[in-house]
């Protein structure tokens, strides 16, 4: 089914848009409080709200709140916390759905919405169709709504608490960990967290004003947090996004990992200690072929997915797999998480670092990162790829000159008018060539728009 307001995580635009309005907000907690009255049942239901840092959250948020607000319904309103935080509330407290206003990586100026079901995943696909049917379908309730149950809800606390459980003792105390939060939703949690085992931690990204959200800092721009790593001699560099939902690191020379290293980190310490089920890592068509590589030659293997962390953890649910993530920095940890969690990624690397008893530098030792060159176009239309026969000609003959040694990547963004063009090869030349006769077919056949 094709979407009409649902992209490859919820929902997203910018604040005041079509699909980013309080109108329409209110109009998508309608949908879901229709949705939950399908599934009645004699209990009262329970909706999780968060949202991040933005200015405009609150007022999406109480537009979705009087939607969505329902005698039979409980609303536990968490204020501005990381996304995973929600997701975590929602399996301690077993609610039905959550849901976190959020562009996530975006600028200020965007807005959207993140959905959970029961045990704080991603909602399922048929979900989605559902409530894009609720919401399409405008009549009126047929049924009293009675007075919102809505209570006010401090969580960070224990969050916090639980992420402060999860190494041993002080076991920081000596390090000097450098921590951008992008100016967003994990200003109170990770430095904190990470100076409550001893660790001397610098902060940057950390004053949001409700307008500075991603602003020149956070995971979108890693040559920052390297920059303040090196000035400062720190051990370690950590950076978010607005949600929290990410995560990337620099070691100490301030040298930015890519997600598909991390995962490799991540992958080979679960290996070895007998905890990667499947000997499998679940990640998506985005990740470097390196990766594939390095996991085999440890004795593990790769499963990939769609992007986007929701395809990611379906696929361990399914397979009974613990680990996966995305190149982008989304990590999955299945055994302590059901959603991408930043904090969570990042205090795991920190075990490894300390039962290692090396700096991340050496341990990222052994990935070899093959040549890749990406190139987003915005288009006017998303016109079906398989439409263009003249593309998948240009891939053929492209992918048989590089027999079985790199691979090419074509998808349309599913939160942004752009189409996606990633060549992964064994030398530049070949990747260099490749990209542009990709580029010409798609420039001859999609309209491109020229900024």
């Amino acid at each position: 089914m094709s979407r009409i307001y649902f992209g490859t995580d919820g929902i997203r635009g910018e604040f005041g848009g079509r699909l980013v309005n309080p109108a329409f907000f209110e109009r998508l907690g309608v949908a879901l409080r229709k949705y939950l009255r399908e599934k009645a049942t004699n209990r009262k239901r329970m909706i999780v709200v968060g949202r991040d840092s933005r200015k405009s959250g609150l007022e999406l948020e109480s537009g979705f709140i009087r939607g969505v607000s329902d005698s039979g319904i409980k609303i536990a309103k968490m204020g501005v916390v990381p996304t995973p935080a929600v997701s975590m509330y929602m399996r301690k407290k077993q609610a039905d759905l959550g849901v976190v206003v959020t562009a996530s990586h975006n600028p200020y100026t965007d807005n959207g919405i993140k959905f959970f079901s029961s045990g704080g995943y991603k909602i399922e696909d048929e979900v989605e169709e559902r409530i894009e049917e609720l919401i399409a379908v405008e009549t009126k309730d047929d049924v009293s709504r009675g007075e919102p149950l809505i209570e006010e809800v401090n969580w960070l606390n224990e969050y916090r608490e639980y992420a402060e459980s999860l190494l041993p003792l002080n076991c920081l105390r000596g390090w000097k960990i450098v921590v951008d939060t992008a100016h967003g939703a994990t200003v109170n949690s990770t430095p904190n967290v990470l100076r409550s085992y001893g660790a001397m931690v610098v902060t940057i990204g950390d004053a949001p004003n409700g307008e500075n959200i991603n602003a020149g800092v956070g995971s979108e721009y890693p040559e920052v947090l390297g920059e303040r790593v090196r000035l400062e001699g720190a051990n370690l560099g950590i950076a978010h996004d607005g949600d929290g939902d990410r995560v990337v690191f620099c070691d100490e020379s301030g040298a930015v990992l890519k997600g598909d290293e991390i995962l490799t980190i991540l992958a080979i310490d679960a290996l070895k200690k007998n905890k990667l089920p499947g000997k499998t890592l679940v990640t998506t068509i985005v990740s470097s072929l390196g990766l594939d590589k390095a996991l085999e030659k440890a004795g593990a293997r790769v499963e990939r997915v769609a992007v986007g962390d929701r395809n990611v953890t379906e696929a361990m649910l399914g397979g009974g797999y613990t680990l996966g993530g995305e190149a982008s920095g989304h990590f999955v940890l299945g055994d302590i998480t059901s959603t991408g969690d930043g904090l969570m990624a990042a205090l795991r690397i920190i075990e490894v670092l300390l039962e290692n008893k090396k700096p991340l530098s050496q341990l990222r030792c052994g990935f070899e990162l093959y040549p890749q060159v990406q190139c987003n176009l915005s288009v006017e239309e998303k016109i079906p790829l398989e439409e263009i026969p003249e593309l998948k000609n240009c891939v053929d003959k492209i992918e048989d000159s590089m027999a079985g040694e790199g691979r090419i990547l074509i998808r349309y963004s599913g939160t942004e008018p752009k189409i996606r063009l990633l060549v992964e090869a064994t030398d530049v030349r070949t990747l260099n060539g490749a990209m542009e006769s990709l580029k010409k077919v798609v420039i001859e056949h999609l309209e491109i728009k020229v900024s």
